[in-house]
């Protein structure tokens, strides 16, 4: 059996495939994350990401293990000694933005255009770089202690192996710390943003890192010995999940947010979305993030007390455009690839006549018009997007898809398992050992885009486009 387990922003989940790809198990923990500032989101390192990982491998161990696959959110920054001790709760991803003033005085520092070059992306708040300085500059006392530094899946890796190791890809995250072209770290960038810092040794994502020692294996219940390979951020194992390893394949992954990569066997830059490397070697990512998508149906199944299927079967029957509505997305602000964190959700042509079916409406149309817009930014940045594949939660039902699918003027695949990115840590372990094959996350079904609906959507996505250019001072101004 191959077992893998991803960390996740509100849970931690984990999954047992056999060899021939079948699930065997699978176990959720759901865990709180801490935001104790505005703009500042955090775990605990132990209370969270060793907690449900002692939880879920407990569940889900067994002598017949043999390989052990991780991910986790990323790209975060937890601070330790030199013993893998964590200083503080790890700083997460993009959502948090405390690092604003050194993502601008780093920009000036290095030059937007040597970033890029180096990098394949801007500094944002998903950058790592910008929140080690932010440690450095506001906790002095952490710093002096600080000699590594951690994500998720492999401080859990330190955990069970001894194995200090990053994958290429998530290194690639650490922006502007990590060179794309040559794959190693920027030292001399490294040294003035984070000095004193041991950076970790490099290794591609299916890579082994080392053997579950005996003392983790007594403390955890897997078996002494077995491989625990590099793993990396989740969404990319999620893609690799779902077969998302060929250039020109593209994920979508609808859940709360709406989050796109896609594979290229070439480097591309580009200032509205993020270029890394990719999970295999010589591969390559364009990636996009929208800041809300799936959380905007869930606010407006909470706010109208109305079921997800009473709404879809409502949103259904408004029809395309939901007789005149048209809505903006931005209800966090946006990633990519506007990166506008003072965007707002915008609702325009409502009418007596409108009810919360066509509201629903709009903000399924609404995602798929910002999945357009990014996947638009993608082929200008030299991305193919030949073959789209459609994983997580917003898959169920059919109409969201099919919306996508309308406006793209493109198909979508289904495979037939959207556990997540676990399974795809469990993929990643299994090729380690030599044992996955290339069927083990068959497409079970195709989204066909409907010809007729090109025209009407087409005009909508301009209007949408240009919604957004005529408000957004209004909305800068509001925020």
């Amino acid at each position: 059996m191959f077992l893998g387990i991803d960390i996740g922003t509100a849970s931690s989940k984990g999954v047992l495939v056999a060899p021939d790809g079948t699930v065997v198990a699978t176990a959720v923990r759901e865990h709180r994350t801490a935001t104790p500032r505005p703009g500042w989101f955090e775990h605990d390192a132990d209370e969270v990401w060793w907690a449900d990982f002692l939880a879920i491998a407990g569940e889900l161990a067994r002598p017949d293990v043999a390989a052990l696959g991780l991910s986790g959110i990323g790209p975060c920054v937890l601070p330790c000694d030199a013993d893998g001790t964590p200083l503080r709760p790890a700083i997460l991803y993009g959502v948090d933005t405390r690092a604003t003033a050194e993502i601008a005085a780093q920009t000036e520092r290095y030059g937007e255009a040597a970033i890029m070059d180096r990098c394949g992306s801007p500094l944002t708040s998903q950058a790592a770089g910008p929140k080690l300085e932010w440690l450095r500059g506001h906790e002095p006392g952490v710093w002096e202690r600080t000699r590594r530094v951690f994500m998720a899946h492999s401080w859990l890796a330190y955990r069970l192996t001894g194995a200090y190791v990053l994958d290429h890809h998530s290194a690639s995250q650490c922006t502007p710390l990590y060179d794309t072209r040559a794959h190693t770290w920027i030292a001399e960038w490294a040294a003035g943003i984070a000095p004193g810092l041991e950076l970790p040794a490099l290794a591609w994502s299916g890579e082994t890192v080392g053997t579950v020692t005996p003392a983790a294996a007594a403390g955890t219940g897997l078996p002494a010995g077995i491989p625990v390979v590099a793993g990396t951020i989740d969404a990319w194992a999620e893609a690799h999940s779902a077969g998302v390893t060929a250039p020109g394949d593209v994920m979508l992954m609808y859940g709360s947010t709406m989050f796109i990569v896609e594979v290229l066997a070439a480097r591309a830059a580009s200032p509205h979305l993020w270029g890394t490397a990719g999970v295999a070697p010589g591969t390559y990512n364009l990636a996009a993030g929208m800041a809300t998508s799936g959380a905007i149906t869930g606010w407006l199944r909470d706010l109208t007390g109305a079921s997800f299927e009473e709404l879809t079967a409502e949103a259904a029957a408004a029809g395309r455009g939901a007789e005149g509505l048209l809505m903006l997305p931005y209800f966090a602000g946006e990633r990519t690839p506007l990166f506008d964190p003072d965007a707002r959700g915008t609702l325009i042509g409502m009418t007596l006549r409108h009810g919360r079916g066509h509201l629903y409406r709009a903000a399924l149309e609404a995602t798929a018009f910002g999945v357009r817009h990014n996947l638009e930014a993608m082929r200008a940045a030299g991305g193919a997007g030949r073959r789209l594949v459609a994983v997580g939660g917003g898959t169920r039902g059919g109409l969201w898809t099919q919306i996508v699918s309308d406006v793209l003027q493109q198909p979508q695949v289904l495979p037939a398992h959207t556990v997540g990115a676990a399974y795809g840590d469990a993929m990643l372990a299994a090729r380690a050992c030599g044992v996955a094959g290339e069927g083990w996350n068959p497409a079970v079904a195709t989204v066909e885009p409907d010809a007729g609906a090109a025209a009407d959507y087409d005009r909508l996505c301009h209007l949408y486009r240009d919604l957004y250019r005529s408000t957004r001072h209004i909305a800068h101004a509001l925020a």
